[in-house]
């Protein structure tokens, strides 16, 4: 992978990082810019917990991708990021959800750039 392909991956990793640690310190904020209320009870927890996990896991799996040149750091969020999408088209389509046009598309192009990347990467170590 070149030093270009790298820091346009190390970008949204980064991104990814301060989303995720939003989610631990200030939820509230970083649940309605994604679009939703801030559960009460155990679905805080929930929601708390697995976004958090899902934006810093993410993060840190791409930032390995770059640091270690392993792409199969890169290939996990990839297909993390292509199956929300999926999930979200099965949403709108099954369970009445608002279509997220502008969540897919943004999905669907880091999904890209990460299996591009990895394509340009060395196979993975074992």
């Amino acid at each position: 992978m070149n030093k270009i392909l790298k820091v346009i991956v190390a970008v949204p990793a980064i991104l990814f990082l301060i989303v995720g640690l939003r989610w631990l310190v200030a939820p509230a904020g970083v649940a309605g810019e994604l679009g939703m209320p801030l559960l009460e009870g155990l679905g805080r927890s929930t929601q708390i917990g697995d976004l958090a996990a899902f934006f810093i896991g993410g993060g840190i799996m791409m930032l390995l991708g770059v640091l270690t040149q392993n792409k199969t750091w890169l290939l996990a969020p990839a297909l993390l990021l292509a199956l929300a999408a999926v999930f979200r088209l099965l949403a709108w389509a099954l369970h009445d959800a608002s279509f997220a046009a502008t969540q897919i598309a943004v999905e669907v192009v880091l999904a890209g750039l990460l299996f591009y990347a990895a394509s340009r990467t060395a196979e993975s170590r074992g």
